[in-house]
Order: structure tokens, then C-alpha cells, then sequence
């Protein structure tokens, strides 16, 4: 949500709603929340023939907050991407023995 308000700040509330799939309230909810933390501010358009539209800007807090998770996110990624790895080697080993195994008579499990 953070990385999407920052790309788009301009970006309504419903339309962010429709585009995670959930529901408005939900994302008032996470709105009001990232605001009482102070990672986003509220900007009004006052100039806006419609008087409720919002910039939603990220803080300072805002986009260190979002790089921290971020970084969290990537670590992750790549800890899972390392596992998986290491089991794409291990299948193509065990494949690679397989028709040796055949011809032998022996089972691998």
C-alpha cells in the first residue's frame, strides 16, 4: 500500500480498494492507521471541483518505513528463492540418476 501511494498519491481510496480486492472500509481503516502514525499525510485538493479528493503523501517516516519493509520483503524473497534453488538441484540430480537407477533395477524414492 505504501509502495502504491507513493507511486500514485493522487490514487482514491475506492480505486485502491478495487485494485487489492478488498474492501473500502478496510482501507480507511489502514489509511487512518498510517496517518495516526504519521507515515502518511492527508493533503485536500482545495482547488478540486470535487471537494473530497485527497493526495495521499508519504512522510519522512512514511518512505523510511517503506524501504525498511521493503528490505524485509526482498530478504525474505530471496531466502525463499535460495530454498527453492536448492531443490531444483537436488530434483535435476535425482533425475539425472534415474535412468542409471533403471537400468540397474533400483528404486528411487
Amino acid at each position: 500500500m505504501l509502495r502504491r501511494l507513493h507511486l500514485t498519491p493522487d490514487l482514491s481510496q475506492r480505486a485502491l480498494a478495487k485494485e487489492l480486492g478488498i474492501s473500502l472500509g478496510s482501507i480507511n481503516y489502514c489509511f487512518r492507521a498510517l496517518v495516526e502514525k504519521g507515515w502518511i499525510k492527508m493533503q485536500n485538493f482545495s482547488q478540486s471541483r470535487h471537494k473530497f479528493r485527497y493526495a495521499y503523501l508519504l512522510t519522512p517516516a512514511g518512505i523510511s518505513e517503506k524501504s525498511k519493509l521493503t528490505a524485509r520483503f526482498l530478504n525474505r524473497k530471496l531466502e525463499e528463492y535460495e530454498v527453492l534453488r536448492e531443490e531444483i538441484e537436488k530434483l535435476k540430480a535425482e533425475m539425472s540418476e534415474a535412468p542409471r537407477a533403471m537400468i540397474e533395477g533400483t528404486v528411487l524414492v
